[in-house]
């Protein structure tokens, strides 16, 4: 009985031990989760729109005869430089220097026609007309003074009145005569003189004209080029007949390219003419600095985009026309702007965003920012966040607010960062 007493002493105090250690136990250790963060930056970004764009020349020209003959001659080759004017082919003229010849006689004849004309028929014709005036003048008068005679002695009764009769028609014929040569003078000096000169101009001009025809025919059988550039095409050979309306020669100027780049019309509202811009070949060569030179006022109906050119200097004629280039258009600056990793902003399901931010005492709180310009991997902030806070760029996700971190990797409050 001593000894079952005794075991129940030891059993009931070992419970009361053990329910006294039970009431000291710690409570559960607080979690914490590792996190990677970034600080918030004051810095200057930039709103970039890149599409991929085809490149072509500044200027081309695709060179076409006027004329069809055969190519008597080239004086240049594919890959040529060229300048504006350059003689670069001739198509056989023997037939077109002769019309030139013809043409020329003809107009010397028709300017020594004019000389004559204008020199020496037209004042022989009019002193004709002056001199038949003056005779016709003269005339009249005498007959006149004969009738005015011949007048009075009939009424003095000396002279019979057939007489007298007959020198008064005399008069009047003369009288006619005279009228009929001061018409005729004066016509001339009013409208013959100008209607003869107008025919010899006339003349004179059509010959002109003539000789002008066949010399710009000759000279349609020298091909130059009308830019400065390159030749990078010539497709026929000497001898091969040179067809007008078809393409003998293109030269293009590779001084300059241009990125023709089609972007909707959202992102084309962003642009103006003069942003800055860059076109990178997807050789990895080194970008070419350009500026906007176009933006299309119009939506293409087939793809409902927006055309837009870059002109860039092709510095070593690096860029070829028709290759795809990327171009990069700078659609606005902002110096001074909160930035932060993009992969620190999260999207709610109503389009909310928020960050984490860690404070002093290593817990995420959620912060709902206002963003604006996106470039790369950078977000710029314009509400919500100054510069030198921590922001998670790792582990946010579902993180609940207040929750406890340790930043593995980023920056470390108070300078330096984990490894």
């Amino acid at each position: 009985m001593r000894r079952h007493a005794a075991s129940i002493a030891v059993l009931a105090g070992m419970s009361l031990a053990w329910a006294g250690c039970s009431s000291k136990e710690a409570p559960a250790p607080e979690p914490v989760v590792d996190v990677q963060v970034a600080t918030v930056q004051d810095k200057t970004i930039e709103d970039v729109v890149t599409a991929d764009a085809v490149l072509y020349p500044l200027h081309e020209a695709s060179i076409v005869p006027k004329i069809s003959a055969p190519v008597e001659r080239y004086y240049v080759e594919r890959g040529s430089r060229v300048h504006a004017g350059e003689l670069m082919a001739t198509l056989e003229n023997k037939d077109l220097a002769a019309a030139v010849e013809q043409a020329k006689g003809a107009y010397d004849q028709a300017q020594a026609g004019y000389a004559t004309s204008t020199q020496v028929d037209v004042p022989a014709q009019v002193q004709a007309a002056d001199l038949n005036l003056e005779s016709a003048r003269q005339a009249m008068q005498a007959a006149r003074q004969v009738y005015e005679s011949r007048q009075k002695l009939y009424q003095a009764g000396a002279m019979a009145r057939n007489l007298m009769e007959d020198s008064h028609v005399a008069y009047v014929q003369a009288r006619s005569q005279y009228q009929i040569a001061l018409a005729h003078q004066e016509a001339l000096q009013k409208v013959g003189r100008s209607q003869m000169m107008k025919s010899a101009e006339g003349q004179l001009a059509a010959a002109k004209g003539n000789y002008l025809a066949a010399v710009a025919q000759l000279q349609y059988s020298e091909i130059r080029s009308p830019i400065d550039g390159v030749v990078t095409d010539r497709p026929l050979f000497e001898g091969q007949m040179a067809s007008a309306g078809s393409p003998l020669m293109t030269v293009m100027d590779l001084s300059h390219v241009v990125a023709r780049a089609y972007v909707s019309p959202q992102l084309a509202a962003q642009l103006r003419v003069g942003d800055s811009a860059s076109l990178a070949a997807a050789n990895n060569q080194p970008g070419l600095p350009g500026k906007v030179s176009v933006v299309s006022p119009a939506v293409d109906p087939n793809s409902t985009t927006m055309q837009v050119w870059v002109d860039a200097p092709n510095t070593g004629n690096r860029l070829k026309p028709g290759l795809t280039v990327q171009v990069r258009i700078v659609a606005r600056t902002v110096k001074g702007a909160i930035v932060v990793p993009a992969a620190a902003v999260l999207t709610g399901d109503d389009g909310t965003k928020t960050v984490m931010v860690v404070g002093p005492e290593r817990q995420a709180h959620q912060t709902t920012v206002a963003t604006g310009i996106q470039s790369g991997s950078e977000v710029q902030i314009v509400k919500g966040l100054r510069p030198g806070q921590q922001v998670v760029t790792t582990g946010a996700y579902g993180l609940p607010d207040g929750t406890k971190v340790r930043i593995t990797s980023g920056d470390q409050p108070g300078g330096g960062s984990a490894g």
